[in-house]
Parts: structure tokens; C-alpha cells; sequence
């Protein structure tokens, strides 16, 4: 018989298959911005794994007012340390995408293309 889905498995799954095709897409992609987009959709996934780890069923917000009873807070809120660690990888994610496309943007003013096997100039 088939079990339900939960939550915490649809989201795991999703994040594994964002980062493979993110990585997919760093390793085969010719195309700077491809390569940029690739790293985005890894990066991404990873926020999506982090957060469905830190998921736990049954358990609410880590926000203690008078619908959660202080003595028995730890039984019934989620863990916020993975919460909080993702909204800080969002925001590096961001400056390092944001990087990624202004070398991006200054290689293509210099050789007029972004495919990256035009570019020799570091190459043994």
C-alpha cells in the first residue's frame, strides 16, 4: 500500500532534483550566463534541503506568545537555527550571484561573447 507523502519528503526531493539540475547546468552549460543561472539553481536547492531538514511535523514557529506554553516550548516549536542559517545564505547567495554576473558582464565588454571557450587567456 502506498504511504503518504509527507511534507518533509516532497521537499527533500525537490531540493535534490533543483541542485542536480543546478549542477547539471554548471558542469554542461558553453554559456557564462547559463553557468551564473546554474549556480543560482544549486544554491537554491540547497536552501530548499536546509529548510525541509529543519522541518519537523506537528511543531509550530519558534515564536513564544501565549499560544505556546513556556514550560513545554521545547516539545513544541521547530529548532530556528536552520531557519536562520538560510536566510543568511539567501542574502550571500544573492551578493555572490550579483558578483558572478558583473565578471560576467566586464568579460563580455573585454571579448564581446560569453561562451567560455573563447576565453584562453588563463589556459595551460
Amino acid at each position: 500500500m502506498m504511504e503518504k507523502l509527507n511534507i518533509q519528503n516532497i521537499g527533500l526531493t525537490v531540493g535534490i532534483l533543483v541542485i542536480l539540475v543546478g549542477l547539471w547546468g554548471l558542469l554542461t552549460q558553453k554559456n557564462l550566463i547559463k553557468i551564473v543561472i546554474g549556480f543560482a539553481l544549486f544554491d537554491t536547492g540547497t536552501h530548499i534541503l536546509m529548510v525541509s531538514i529543519g522541518y519537523i511535523k506537528y511543531r509550530t514557529a519558534p515564536i513564544l506568545d501565549e499560544a505556546v506554553d513556556i514550560r513545554n516550548a521545547a516539545k513544541l516549536v521547530v529548532d530556528p537555527i536552520p531557519q536562520a542559517l538560510v536566510l543568511t545564505a539567501i542574502v550571500i547567495g544573492l551578493g555572490i550571484t550579483a558578483l558572478m554576473l558583473s565578471y560576467v558582464l566586464k568579460m563580455y565588454q573585454n571579448k564581446k561573447s560569453l561562451e567560455i571557450n573563447n576565453y584562453k587567456d588563463l589556459k595551460w
